[in-house]
């Protein structure tokens, strides 16, 4: 086992964005085997350190190896990232961060990058990568969501084992997701139909005030609800919320056109499971190893 620190998962997304439930679930994992790892979140500037910690707290039933927004990390440790996203977010927002921010990012960027393969910002990726300039990139992909994409096939697997319980406290029939414009105004065609709603989404302008909006962080989710409506009309690399309904068995319609083919056909048609789960094993060897190869 591999017991010094060598470890970076960095999460640059907003507090309700699903990379950062996959990062603190990976970095819980990786110390579960022996790889001391740690989460380094580095706040957006639309949100508060406190507004992390309640994500985090609301859903898990621990709260550990986290360090917030400053991080002088050596060169022989490794930054992972559950999206190349993080990179790319890191690089546009750069004007917006403290210089203490900016520091931490350049440093954890120039080190030996593990980037879980994604294509939400094509161009400004390679942008990001000139940029902070990586000693090295290895991408790691899955294939169903990205066919084209290059790396080694992996999956992002959800960590059941350290949600807290989901105790029904039915709040509202329907839940809708709208943590972006766009999300919202695909939302918007059909919620007329859901009388009994809530919307998750962030206190942003592009929100309508006679929806029942609730605003990201949101505690005990899962419980607040009964059936999860489904309704993003472009590409999605990673619907979280449709894993979760289908493991705590909780319904959920699927109301988009079935012939988009991205994250969520796949994840409609894919199982849930937890991430600690046998069946598991030889997909996240698939990280392990590359982790330790990197270590030396």
């Amino acid at each position: 086992m591999v017991m010094k620190n060598s470890v970076n998962l960095v999460c640059t997304s907003k507090p309700g964005d699903g990379l950062l439930h996959y990062s603190y679930e990976h970095c819980d994992y990786l110390n579960s085997i022996g790889i001391k790892s740690q989460l380094i979140i580095v706040t957006h500037h639309s949100f508060s350190k406190d507004d992390y910690v309640l994500a985090i707290k609301n859903k898990y039933v621990n709260f550990k190896n986290i360090v917030f927004n400053e991080y002088n990390p050596n060169s022989k440790e490794i930054t992972l990232v559950m999206g190349r996203s993080m990179i790319t977010i890191a690089y546009l927002n750069r004007k917006n961060y403290t210089k203490d921010q900016l520091l931490t990012l350049n440093l954890l960027f120039k080190n030996n990058i593990i980037a879980v393969y994604s294509e939400n910002h094509i161009k400004e990726y390679d942008q990001a990568l000139n940029y902070f300039k990586p000693l090295s990139i290895t991408d790691l992909c899955d294939f169903e969501v990205y066919p084209n994409g290059t790396g080694k096939q992996f999956e992002k697997i959800i960590n059941f084992s350290i949600y807290k319980p989901v105790i029904n406290n039915i709040q509202f029939k329907y839940l809708f997701l709208g943590t972006n414009k766009r999300y919202y105004e695909s939302l918007k065609k059909v919620i007329k139909d859901f009388t009994s709603h809530g919307i998750l989404t962030y206190n942003e302008d592009y929100i309508d005030k006679n929806y029942n909006n609730i605003f990201a962080p949101v505690n005990n989710l899962l419980s607040l609800f009964d059936t999860y409506v489904y309704t993003k009309d472009y590409f999605d690399p990673a619907p979280r919320l449709m894993q979760e309904c289908r493991y705590f068995k909780k319904d959920f319609i699927y109301l988009r056109d079935k012939n988009i083919k991205d994250g969520g056909y796949v994840y409609y048609n894919r199982p849930a499971n937890c991430l600690t789960n046998t069946i598991n094993k030889n997909n996240m060897n698939v990280l392990i190893r590359e982790i330790n190869e990197r270590l030396g």
